[in-house]
């Protein structure tokens, strides 16, 4: 007996699956087929019909086997993270939760790609979509949620195991050029810089006319390189709809504004300024002492500047505190849950995400987007962009240079139009 034959007649634990969708085109097909033999199991590609233009879906049909029943779990549990199904389907199977904070064993834990749940035998979206999330379904048995753990309510309907539940993968963009074209989260300082700026102005043209919900994810090198001008502009004329960030870009892009340096540094002459270190301080404190940045605009103290431009254009704006924070500013969230859970009620219709020169915030957030959701990181660091990638954030695409000449050179894309 060959050791291909040896090797089936052990594999006893079967199930056949079901892939739709742009499996072939998507690399999807492949990637399903590496990791059931990477984890140890073999398979049988049963049925399958390839889309004939590349608008057209594809489907496969593919018999999995495995030694023991818990490896096929593995593999099976593993492989539905890509869109692969039983092909004798069932409706989800919930249990209650028996206390408040925590979900009950062996519950189903989310991804940032869109997922249905089977209910009465009809497939439901699970809306909000969130990664690190359990699946929560409603008291009528009709729709179901994304929940963070710290949410669970003793009594709530928690989805627990993989049977009646799949994922929809992301497909690759139809267009054959671009930066989005592939999805993929490539980082390299040697990438052609000009097409990707030229791909971000597009995604924010389109979103500006109404396509769409631009979130920024900033930090404070935005302030500390110069760009601040740039990135009120982009403001100014519609390009932003919403901004996270933190207490240091609010803090310093106002010392800028009352005192024209960044971290005690002229933004004019480069020089350290007599007693520059004061001026952080100094900045938060004014603010402080007229009510918060809203009112400091709206008394003249405040006049120019990141905050100042979302003040007067109605910018809604999240900043989420920690505990190196100076001051911190009136409108810094502390409580970290808090100013998490008001970025998830903010960022629903967002489809286009540019993420500057801010490690922490940019994984954050990205543990909160949707994987259709397009994400541009900018960083001088390259790690940064890897980090969003090892963390689940694998629809990025990075861009390793400064923020000063990425913001000024995408202003005026925007204005080459």
């Amino acid at each position: 007996m060959s050791d291909e034959s040896a090797s089936e007649s052990a594999a006893t634990f079967v199930e056949d699956v079901l892939l739709e969708g742009h499996i072939v085109d998507s690399l999807i097909l492949p990637k399903i087929l590496d990791e059931i033999t990477t984890l140890g199991g073999t398979f049988e590609i049963k049925q399958i019909n390839i889309g004939q233009r590349r608008a057209d879906p594809s489907s496969a049909t593919l018999k999995v086997s495995a030694e023991t029943a818990d490896l096929l779990e593995k593999i099976l549990t593993s492989i539905g993270q890509h869109g692969a199904v039983p092909v004798h389907q069932q409706d989800c199977t919930t249990v209650e939760a028996d206390i408040d904070g925590a979900f009950p064993s062996g519950f189903y834990c989310t991804t940032n790609q869109d997922t249905q749940v089977r209910l009465h035998g009809t497939w439901i979206d699970v809306s909000p979509q969130e990664m690190d999330c359990g699946l929560r379904i409603n008291a009528a048995g009709d729709a179901a949620d994304c929940l963070p753990m710290c949410q669970v309510a003793k009594g709530d309907r928690i989805v627990v195991g993989r049977l009646g539940v799949r994922v929809k993968p992301l497909k690759r963009e139809l267009s054959a050029n671009g930066a989005f074209a592939f999805m993929n989260s490539a980082v390299s300082s040697e990438k052609p810089k000009g097409i990707l700026v030229r791909d971000v102005a597009a995604e924010m043209r389109k979103a500006q006319r109404g396509e769409g919900k631009i979130l920024v994810v900033g930090g404070p090198a935005i302030v500390h390189t110069g760009s601040s001008d740039h990135f009120s502009t982009l403001i100014r004329e519609g390009y932003v709809d919403l901004l996270f960030a933190g207490n240091a870009l609010a803090t310093h892009d106002i010392e800028q504004s009352l005192f024209g340096t960044s971290l005690g540094i002229s933004m004019e002459q480069g020089n350290v300024m007599d007693e520059g270190h004061e001026h952080h301080l100094r900045s938060i404190n004014a603010i402080r002492r007229a009510g918060g940045i809203k009112a400091a605009v709206e008394d003249g103290s405040l006049r120019s500047g990141i905050m100042y431009e979302c003040v007067q254009h109605d910018i809604p704006y999240v900043l989420a505190g920690s505990i190196r924070d100076d001051g911190p500013l009136p409108e810094v969230i502390t409580d970290t849950l808090d100013a998490q859970q008001r970025m998830r009620e903010l960022i629903h219709d967002v489809t286009f995400c540019l993420m500057i020169a801010t490690t922490l915030h940019s994984i954050a957030v990205g543990n909160l987007l949707p994987a259709r959701v397009k994400v541009v990181c900018v960083d001088i660091n390259p790690a940064t962009v890897t980090k969003l990638s090892d963390r689940g954030s694998f629809q990025t695409v990075g861009l390793v240079t400064d923020v000063e000449p990425f913001l000024r050179v995408l202003v005026n894309e925007l204005h080459n139009e």
